[in-house]
């Protein structure tokens, strides 16, 4: 069997940018200089994310007299730098990621054959799937070691290829290397710019034009993407290449944003940089994987129009993949919870753990869902036919039938009609997030219907069925 692989994941938290969000120029420009410098003790340095690389740990460990020394000179290097990093090494990288991440103080070595050791002790949110995570915490599995010790069989029956891999990610088998043979190069698409482009937008647009003629050629091999070599060249000859890494398939959408970080790096030397403009725009798949297909619905797959789907990439190559959101359905108690929004583009199941908003869910509202959903609660007052406020017990008991809504800022409306309470208790083994609420809907005299909640002697609005 053949030993895992040593890898160095190293990571600048100060220039890690919010989950979901891009880089900040500055924080790209940082980076670049962070690039260059461990350029010195590996020439193939991938990107893993925004202010995260990895490289193989073998060759600069040896030259460095040892993984610890290795990384203390990465951080020395670094700190000369004025960037404060975390340095993980560890068998493959997902491990040393969670070194890099969790490890205490600055530097963290997982001694070889350790990565499930170290793993184990590790929430499941580490795998990097919300949903997933979710449902393995609502089964009571809530660290790596947990779900790690569940038979491999089992969960490849009961979770699917996704929960297999995150289960082999768990016991720090990693499925791909950092490096490998590249595939051939005739897989690369590159775009040829007369005059050369001046202006990063033309070119971030273009690069989504050249994922899906790369991602077209793959296809056409029965091939996926999942790391990505971007090479610029401007029109003084000048050139920069970075090797782009996705656990997922990259799409066109995220090569494009990819584009635009290494592009918003490579500005560090100022406006005579970009003297002359982008003469070649090159990208290259690096590695590769065989493609599983995508199973699309008995009666096909719903599907916006081209020229919608052309202006949402175009608005996402621009300012960036989570410009353009869509709904998407998913389980829930609450009206806010049944709704989320994902990146136009992102093939997604709907509902956490696989659609799970067509199982019924104890609590839920029964009826239609409401069309209109309030970000925040709006105050609201109840009264009865006499003026007092309509109040609710313990045991869920209405102090009389609701006469009257009053909605902050609006006119007091007659209740025409009601029903309810339905009570609902979540999370009571969390003192800090539990919370007790009792829902009504209240039809009005002008023909609409509210859903209400009284929650510490409160009443709240919290949607609207017209």
């Amino acid at each position: 069997m053949t030993a895992p692989q040593r890898v160095v994941v190293v990571r600048c938290p100060g220039l890690c940018p919010p989950a979901g969000a891009g880089p900040g120029r500055e924080a790209a420009r940082a980076f670049e200089r962070v690039l260059a410098a461990l350029a010195a003790f590996c020439p193939a340095v991938e990107v893993t994310e925004p202010g995260a690389c990895a490289f193989g740990a073998r060759g600069p460990a040896r030259q460095a007299g040892g993984e610890t020394a290795l990384a203390g000179d990465v951080a020395a290097a670094l700190a000369d730098l004025g960037v404060g990093c975390r340095v993980g090494i560890a068998d493959g990288l997902f491990a040393a990621a969670c070194a890099a991440r969790h490890g205490g103080g600055a530097v963290h070595v997982v001694p070889p054959g350790q990565a499930a050791a170290f793993l184990a002790r590790l929430p499941v949110s580490e795998l990097g799937d919300r949903a997933l995570a979710g449902l393995l915490r609502r089964l009571g599995l809530r660290t790596l070691g947990d779900f790690a010790a569940l038979p491999a069989g089992e969960v490849a029956a009961r979770f699917g290829a996704a929960g297999e891999a995150a289960h082999r990610l768990a016991r720090g088998r990693d499925a791909r290397p950092v490096t490998a043979r590249p595939p051939d190069p005739d897989l690369s698409a590159a775009r040829q710019f007369g005059p050369p482009e001046p202006l990063a937008e033309p070119v971030v647009f273009a690069a989504k034009a050249l994922a899906g003629q790369m991602h077209a050629g793959l296809a056409g091999r029965g091939l996926a993407c999942v790391r990505v070599r971007v090479q610029i060249t401007w029109a003084d000859g000048r050139e920069s290449s970075r090797l782009w890494r996705h656990e997922g398939l990259l799409s066109a959408v995220q090569v494009a944003d990819r584009v635009r970080w290494q592009l918003d790096g490579a500005r560090e030397a100022g406006p005579e940089r970009e003297a002359g403009g982008i003469a070649v725009l090159r990208l290259v798949p690096d590695q590769v994987i065989r493609a599983t297909g995508h199973q699309l619905a008995l009666w096909g797959e719903p599907a916006a129009g081209d020229r919608v789907a052309r202006a949402a990439m175009r608005v996402q190559a621009m300012l960036g993949q989570h410009a353009v959101l869509r709904p998407l359905p998913q389980g829930g108690r609450n009206v806010s919870e049944q709704v989320t929004h994902v990146p136009f583009g992102e093939r997604r199941q709907p509902g956490p753990a696989g659609g799970r908003e067509a199982r019924p869910w104890p609590g839920r509202i029964p009826g239609a869902a409401p069309a209109v959903v309030y970000p925040e609660p709006r105050q609201a007052a109840v009264t009865d036919a006499a003026g007092r406020a309509v109040t609710v017990t313990g045991r869920c008991a209405v102090s009389a039938a609701p006469a009257t809504l009053a909605i902050a800022g609006e006119p007091p409306r007659p209740v025409a009609g009601w029903a309810g309470p339905w009570p609902l208790s979540e999370r009571w083994w969390d003192p800090a997030a539990a919370r007790r609420r009792a829902r009504f809907q209240l039809l009005t005299g002008d023909g609409r219907a509210w859903l209400a909640a009284v929650q510490h002697g409160r009443w709240l609005i919290e949607a609207g069925y017209w």
